[in-house]
């Protein structure tokens, strides 16, 4: 049985938090199974989006474990900003969480896939 949607944001804004972070649901997408894409801002401005690792990152050892891959980084969120709104009017279920993750990197929080 897999992990909701739900309860994993909830678990990562618990993380966040408890990393001396910040985070925030800027939108709620399906409770049981929405795609989950993460803003990460730091203290400096830069801004880094990550969304779903492609389905060849799943690990079956770890069924409950969400796959992220970073989409880009940089110091304008703006191209950020209207990729969520794509994703958003292509799938109206994905969640959007905005962190600031303090003093424990991104790559802590989330499984992060780097391209091999």
């Amino acid at each position: 049985m897999r992990v909701t949607t739900d309860l994993w944001v909830s678990a990562l804004l618990r993380r966040v938090f408890a990393a001396g972070g910040f985070a925030a649901v800027v939108k709620r997408g399906a409770a049981e199974a929405g795609a989950v894409f993460v803003l990460s801002r730091g203290r400096l401005g830069e801004v880094a989006l990550f969304g779903p690792a492609p389905q060849t990152s799943y690990d079956s050892a770890k069924p409950d474990e969400r796959f992220f891959s970073l989409l880009g980084a940089g110091d304008d969120a703006a191209p950020f900003d209207a990729r969520l709104e794509r994703e958003k009017k292509f799938d109206p279920d994905i969640w959007v969480v905005e962190i600031e993750a303090g003093a424990v990197p991104v790559e802590e929080l989330l499984s992060v896939k780097m391209d091999s």
